[in-house]
């Protein structure tokens, strides 16, 4: 019997492995501190790290990247590299809450949004399959122009770059607030330590969950996500076995565009505002997305993790800047970035679809 041979993935799934287990020996070791010695650094560092708070924040602060990032890998494994998530939360953040403004339904707003992004997308689209430009380019022109045109629509509008405050409808309270399980029930749910952050979430969260979900689903278990993954890999045979290169892709950067405004969408009713001034209240959240999905090996539940992992160290920061910790703020606020940086580092490489970036015509050779 012939022996496996090694290849470089390997070592990447060997780093993996062994940032996983010591990131677990290094939580079980901060929770023992934590319970022996509350009032040490180190406790205060666990209280922060278990609080059933900072995991709430954690999973609000996620929503919006990670339903980018889930559209960034539809659209990149389908070999469209799609940089501009940024500017497609951008434009269906103000989308949404013009939209709520001017119908006062919560659910035409969240369409709206959707709607704004992905003819954003769809403009993206066209620009890279039929006319075949750089797709860092267009992706980089969707950002700028979203920058811009959202917070000049909202000068127009509202007189200022930042809207005016959103009147949530009592039917959209019920939407956006906590979702109830069975009166008491739920009570006793969300005062689990930690994980009654989850019982007591509101529903873009369960709703993040679900789209992720489905879209590991989709991808892996479904014959457009087989068309999606060949698009990216080898569209050559994609286009012999009889399936149109170019629809595929155009479909997967659409999808891009309709989850990416479900999260800016969930980004601005949530907070019940749009704020322009800036980077927007978007605030890189876009590029993070695409940070996300590559840490996540293009996986989406992988990419949720990722997701979670910089939503978490930017709640703890946040949490820990409230405490007094014998650490100057500044340091804390640096604190997560470093981190991120230094668990990427350990990770490995991450390797892109073979075609993605890459321009197909049906006939090539």
């Amino acid at each position: 019997m012939s022996e496996r041979m090694w290849r470089p993935g390997d070592l990447d799934l060997g780093r993996r492995g062994i940032v996983g287990v010591v990131s677990a020996l290094a939580v079980l070791v901060l929770g023992v501190l934590t319970l022996a010695a509350p009032e040490s650094a180190a406790g205060t560092l666990g209280g922060a790290v278990f609080n059933s708070g900072t995991l709430a924040s954690a999973l609000r602060l996620s929503v919006p990247i990670a339903l980018a990032a889930v559209g960034g890998i539809f659209a990149e494994k389908s070999g469209v590299i799609n940089i501009g998530l940024e500017g497609l939360l951008i434009i269906s953040a103000f989308g949404a809450v013009y939209a709520m403004d001017v119908v006062d339904n919560l659910w035409v707003a969240f369409l709206a949004g959707v709607l704004v992004s992905t003819v954003l997308a769809g403009l993206f689209a066209v620009v890279c399959i039929e006319f075949r430009a750089d797709q860092i380019i267009a992706g980089l022109a969707v950002w700028l122009i979203a920058l811009g045109l959202a917070p000049f629509a909202s000068q127009v509008v509202y007189g200022a770059p930042n809207t005016d405050s959103v009147r949530t409808p009592p039917t959209a309270a019920d939407v956006l607030g906590p979702v109830p399980v069975v009166g008491d029930v739920q009570s006793a749910l969300a005062a689990i330590p930690v994980a009654g952050a989850l019982f007591d979430a509101n529903v873009v969260v369960y709703l993040t969950f679900l789209v992720v979900g489905l879209s590991w689903h989709t991808l892996y278990r479904t014959r457009f996500g087989q068309w999606v993954q060949a698009s990216g890999e080898n569209p050559k045979a994609l286009d012999t076995a009889g399936v149109n290169v170019s629809r595929v892709r155009y479909a997967a950067v659409l999808l891009s565009g309709v989850l990416s405004g479900l999260g800016g969408a969930s980004l601005s009713l949530t907070l019940g505002q749009f704020t322009g001034n800036g980077p927007t209240m978007v605030n890189g959240k876009g590029f993070i997305a695409i940070v996300a999905y590559l840490f996540g090996n293009y996986n989406p539940i992988g990419a949720f993790l990722s997701t979670l992992l910089f939503a978490g160290l930017d709640a703890l920061q946040i949490a820990l800047q409230l405490q007094d910790v014998g650490v100057p703020n500044q340091l804390i606020r640096v604190t997560p970035f470093v981190m991120v940086i230094v668990v990427l580092a350990l990770v490995g490489r991450t390797r892109l679809p073979a075609a993605a970036g890459d321009h197909y015509e049906s006939g090539e050779e």
